[in-house]
């Protein structure tokens, strides 16, 4: 598999509704606000404004981003 696909990119999941933009907005908004992720921000120094909550004001393209290369540096460092 690529490193670099998308969620977009990967077969679809065993349930349809992750493929769901509605599921895919309530789980990028969880992952945005969790302890792993401002951490993962903190040491990539990465503007958080000091408050996980205020990750909710980027704009939807730069979240969706962000949490996207969250995923992907996450699964790349368990897959090693």
């Amino acid at each position: 598999m690529n490193l670099s696909s998308t969620a977009n990119d990967l077969p679809l999941p065993l349930h349809e509704s992750a493929r769901d933009p509605k599921v895919w907005s309530h789980l990028k908004q969880a992952i945005a606000t969790s302890s792993g992720f401002d951490k993962w921000q903190r040491s990539r120094n990465v503007d958080s404004k000091g408050d996980p909550k205020d990750i909710l004001v980027l704009q939807e393209s730069v979240l969706d981003d962000l949490v996207r290369s969250y995923l992907r540096e996450t699964l790349e460092t368990l897959a090693y």
